[in-house]
């Protein structure tokens, strides 16, 4: 689809992602080789949006399984409509009576019920979830395996045969294989270390935090309406606060809430109360809160909410 590494680069920048040469290279390569993509990084730095912005340069469905503990085959894979299945036994009962009428034994009976099941195990009654729906699409899809970190290892342990094979084995039905193999993302926000297993199958790559002049042109394009002195200012001030060992430090998606937010303030300049008014856009602990008014020398605490001098 695409013959280099810039070109991909134009083709996310074209929505509205800012890619580095390492992040258009890992995808480039993903593409050619038929591989997935694990992106590993803080949260908020743009490894769901990478995704997203795929999905839109394809223009293919993106299919998205957002993980977390307790996840488990059925609600990542497939489940039977039980009540769709009694419906039609209910339906069928007339027909069904038919069919066992003249058994000469409760065996017999069993045999020739035993020999319909496949019509309440078919497709029919099969509810597909997202990693059913990404392998059986008629076309190619993105397929979103978000914070995998929060599923649990015996999850992450039914994940290898799908990314190894792209196929999944469904007992009454067998061996389903993708008609078009997905392009898959794994995003992970580093809250555990992965299997060896899984990081073997995928291309790695690592999304930080962005340095200023990466994170300033993120600002001024999905930000246009922020000027761009204060634009600068704001991005300064953020890459000033990852330097102050926080708890949380702003992620990429919280500086452009801040970004909009001085927007609609029709802020003209980032003044000490402005800084103060809206630090919470940024910041989420008061831990760090107070870190960073004694960093920026704000005169200001909160107490229970209200600001005192």
């Amino acid at each position: 689809m695409f013959d280099t590494v810039q070109e991909v680069r134009r083709a996310l920048a074209a929505q509205q992602y800012i890619a580095t040469d390492e992040i258009a290279t890992v995808i480039f390569l993903a593409t050619r080789l038929g591989k997935p993509i694990l992106a590993e990084g803080p949260a908020g730095v743009g490894k769901t949006e990478l995704s997203k912005a795929w999905a839109a340069v394809t223009g293919h469905q993106l299919v998205r399984l957002q993980c977390y503990e307790g996840l488990d085959e059925s609600k990542a894979l497939y489940e039977w409509e039980y009540a769709k299945q009694m419906l039609y036994t209910q339906l069928l009962r007339d027909k069904l009576s038919a069919l066992l009428a003249d058994a000469q034994s409760l065996t017999e009976a069993a045999d020739r019920l035993a020999a319909e099941e496949d019509v309440f195990f078919s497709e029919r009654f099969l509810l597909p979830r997202p990693l059913l729906q990404a392998i059986n699409s008629d076309t190619p899809t993105v397929l979103l395996i978000d914070e995998i970190d929060r599923a649990d290892a015996e999850f992450e342990a039914f994940l290898l045969e799908v990314l190894s094979d792209f196929q999944v084995s469904i007992p009454e039905l067998g061996t389903i294989v993708a008609r078009h193999r997905p392009t898959v993302f794994l995003t992970s926000n580093n809250t555990r270390e992965l299997s060896e297993a899984l990081k073997r199958r995928c291309l790695y790559l690592y999304i930080g935090y962005p340095d200023i002049q990466e994170e300033l042109e993120i600002v001024r394009l999905k930000v246009p309406d922020l000027a761009p002195q204060l634009a600068r200012q704001a991005v300064e001030a953020v890459q000033a606060l990852r330097q102050l060992d926080l708890k949380k430090n702003p992620s990429v998606s919280e500086t452009l809430d801040w970004a909009r937010a001085l927007v609609a303030l029709n802020a003209t300049s980032l003044d000490q109360k402005t800084l103060e008014t809206t630090l919470t856009i940024l910041l989420k602990y008061e831990t760090d809160m107070a870190r960073a008014r004694r960093a920026f020398k704000l005169g200001g605490g909160s107490d229970n909410g209200r600001t005192h001098r």
